[in-house]
């Protein structure tokens, strides 16, 4: 992702926070956030389990039979989205939004599948179709928000990110994308106190297991 551009201000909470480098941070690139050292050498990813496949099987077959059923369709391209199918999430979940249109759950999933397929500008179509909706969907604000941010639309994110914590403080999500944010420019201190925020308000979601995992990578690059 780009760096946020020089003075973009960021809205945490109720306050605001300039973009200008910490000066308890340690020199030099940032860090990889998200990552672990390997302790083996890398090898071929791991095959999904059993039930996983069975179950995937289950639904590409119940599909097979019958095309018609939405939640059917939403399972199966949830499935496919978590198996990094992006493809193959984007014909299910399309077949499924042209029968229920208005279904905000299914807009934001087929915004996610596109996003993971480089489609990011229908992708922000879907998250603003659901978010007209549901202005008050807070994970399709977030998505938008992070897709925004990682096609070099920086302010548009910052501002989506800003009216949704006044109007939901509690948003786990904002404060995860904040902290991305916080990360890319290098504000390491402040992204750590963003995804401490994750990791208080959800925990035990997959937000705060990443959170934490990025905590522990930035603490190192920060001096106590």
């Amino acid at each position: 992702m780009k760096r946020l551009v020089a003075g973009l201000v960021l809205l945490c909470c109720t306050a605001t926070l300039a973009l200008a480098a910490p000066t308890d941070t340690k020199p030099g690139p940032a860090p990889a956030v998200q990552a672990k050292p390997a302790e083996k050498p890398a090898t071929a990813p791991a095959a999904p389990a059993k039930s996983e496949v069975d179950s995937l099987t289950i639904l590409e077959k119940m599909v097979a039979r019958d095309s018609s059923k939405v939640d059917v369709l939403s399972r199966l391209g949830v499935m496919y989205l978590d198996r990094d199918r992006p493809n193959e999430a984007i014909a299910v979940l399309g077949k499924a939004v042209t029968k229920r249109p208005n279904d905000v759950k299914l807009l934001v999933n087929l915004g996610a599948a596109n996003d993971a397929a480089g489609r990011a500008e229908f992708a922000q179509e879907m998250y603003q179709k659901a978010l007209k909706l549901s202005p008050a969907d807070s994970v399709a604000s977030c998505r938008l928000a992070s897709s925004y941010y990682a096609t070099g639309k920086q302010p548009e994110a910052m501002k989506i990110l800003r009216d949704l914590l006044s109007r939901q403080p509690g948003s786990y999500c904002a404060y995860f994308t904040l902290g991305v944010a916080f990360a890319d420019a290098g504000i390491y201190r402040d992204a750590i106190r963003m995804w401490k925020k994750v990791v208080e308000l959800a925990p035990g979601s997959p937000e705060a297991v990443s959170a934490q995992e990025s905590i522990d990578v930035l603490e190192k690059f920060v001096q106590p």
